[in-house]
């Protein structure tokens, strides 16, 4: 039953088949009963309820018999403690629900303190991630600029390569002219290749620190969404 149906009504059938089973009276127990409702309409609904069973309560026989007389003493204490205990038992009752209730509050104000802390928590964790994803995407963007003069400088020692494929052309057609200089012919070659290998170890390495560094943003970006996510959670349950 949602909440907004419960009437009094269901609250005193639900304590009077409670009561007629012998089953304890108690906001829980009419609450899982009735199978919803406020703790604090049902406390104030049972306490009429309750007020009710007393006034419509029939009064204890008081007419002393012939035969019990001589007991009149004894009688008259028991009385006194019967007509007593309904009202002593639904104080008593009274009590325990207005402790169920102080007890819910607290429970509630407590979560809510945590749903606080938790949603502080979040939007930092949020303001830090966004701070590492801001410096990261700045990083990537050096890298990149790095990547694109490796390549630059790269093309340019490519260009001077073949420059230099060409002059060693020449002289190779100078070598049959002249045996001497064709050690240093060889030498020049050999310095070329060198710088070209070098070349392109350098844009290996500098395109293994872009992907990684992209790695390592889209991990970052996917941590946000998550967060962003749970944030959005923890603000729909406060």
């Amino acid at each position: 039953m949602a909440e907004h149906d419960v009437t009094f009504d269901a609250i005193h059938e639900a304590a009077e088949r409670l009561a007629g089973e012998g089953r304890q009276v108690t906001i829980d127990a009419v609450r899982d009963e009735i199978g919803g409702g406020k703790l604090g309409e049902i406390g104030r609904s049972l306490a009429q309820w309750r007020a009710g069973r007393l006034e419509a309560a029939p009064a204890p026989d008081h007419s002393i018999p012939a035969p019990v007389a001589a007991a009149l003493a004894g009688w008259l204490q028991r009385y006194a403690e019967e007509s007593g205990a309904p009202a002593r038992d639904a104080l008593a009752q009274s009590q325990a629900d207005i402790d169920a209730l102080l007890s819910a509050h607290g429970e509630l104000e407590d979560e809510r303190e945590q749903l606080e802390i938790a949603n502080t928590q979040a939007q930092t964790t949020i303001a830090d991630r966004d701070e590492t994803i801001a410096r990261l995407d700045a990083e990537l963007r050096n890298a990149k600029q790095v990547a694109m003069d490796a390549l630059v400088s790269k093309a340019k020692d490519q260009l001077a390569i073949e420059g230099k494929d060409k002059q060693i052309d020449k002289l190779r057609n100078e070598l049959e002219r002249n045996v001497t200089e064709s050690a240093s012919v060889s030498d020049a070659r050999l310095a070329a290749e060198m710088e070209l290998v070098g070349a392109t170890t350098a844009r290996d390495s500098l395109a293994g620190e872009v992907k990684d560094l992209r790695a390592q943003l889209d991990a970052l970006h996917a941590d946000r969404s998550s967060l962003r996510a749970e944030l959005e959670i923890l603000r729909k349950r406060g």
